[in-house]
């Protein structure tokens, strides 16, 4: 395969890890490890895995000129992220947090509006309005809160805020991942997003207790920081390098499918109207967002 199609590859594992850390987490979660403790596991656990790979690799300086990047990338998709998304499924539903992850790629578009001139038109203009009509529907009417979902509302607007950081993380860290090696960015990202979560986290950290694990939860903890944390932040990174910020943002078509069957199907959660008709808007949202312009010929630029 070429270079192209091993990019594809890897954003389209990063999803299926993804689509499915949301039921794995969310079982987890606050019985045995609150969202905060979970978030002081998964970047002190990357952060080891990266600074240990990074040992056999050769040695790369960042440049002076890139700290307050590596810095903001970090404090996004790291810290203010991380924490967003774990305390939302603590708070809401996988299903719920599976919609959400569709409107990533409607994020990302306007941000680059906003921040990096990319025109917008009167179909894209509409997937946003369309995909933020979803996310609002979802907000203001599935919030049948359960003693597993204590809070959907809450959990719902954190979902949010965790799709525009993180978002706002893919654009960031763009320019770096052409620059460096993946392994360089990730190991300073994770140090620097293990330092500035430390405070928030380190509570319900030290309240976990790992003597009465039961074997169940002990695996899904490893999924979450061996697959969604550290092979997903490779694997998207790689495929950054190759592909359009855009393009891997489009994989997020993907996620929710897999995440909502996969919660569906080991019963951690239902599908009901009001879940199905906003993930419908905000999927055409993101299909009006992600649609390729018709090319027009010469005469037709003339006119």
């Amino acid at each position: 395969m070429n270079t192209r199609s091993w990019a594809l590859l890897a954003a389209g594992g990063a999803t299926m890890i993804y689509g499915l850390n949301h039921t794995v987490a969310k079982v987890v979660m606050p019985v045995y490890v609150g969202a905060f403790g979970f978030i002081f596991i998964r970047t002190a656990g990357a952060a080891i895995l990266f600074w240990l790979l990074s040992l056999v690799l050769p040695k790369e300086k960042i440049e002076r000129v890139d700290y307050l990047r590596l810095f903001l990338a970090a404090l996004m998709g790291m810290c203010i992220n991380m924490l967003s998304f774990f305390k939302g499924l603590e708070l809401s539903t996988p299903v719920n947090s599976g919609i959400f992850a569709t409107t990533n790629p409607i994020i990302i578009l306007l941000l680059s509006y906003l921040f990096l001139s990319e025109k917008i038109g009167m179909r894209k203009f509409l997937g946003i309005t369309m995909g933020f009509a979803g996310a609002l529907i979802l907000v203001l009417f599935g919030t049948q809160n359960t003693a597993s979902a204590p809070n959907i509302l809450l959990g719902n607007i954190l979902f949010m805020v965790n799709s525009v950081f993180f978002s706002a993380f893919i654009i960031v860290v763009k320019p770096l991942s052409e620059k460096y090696n993946t392994v360089t960015i990730m190991k300073w990202l994770f140090l620097i997003g293990f330092i500035l979560t430390f405070p928030i986290t380190i509570g319900e950290y030290s309240e976990v207790e790992w003597s009465t694990m039961p074997y169940d939860i002990l695996w899904r903890i490893a999924f979450v920081v061996l697959g969604t944390t550290f092979s997903t932040y490779l694997l998207n990174l790689y495929a950054l390098k190759n592909l359009q910020a855009s393009t891997v943002g489009a994989f997020a078509y993907a996620q929710p499918v897999i995440a909502i069957g996969y919660a569906v199907y080991t019963g951690n959660d239902v599908l009901d109207g009001v879940k199905t008709l906003a993930c419908l808007i905000i999927m055409l949202g993101v299909y009006l967002v992600s649609k390729k312009p018709l090319k027009t010929n010469n005469k037709a630029k003339t006119i």
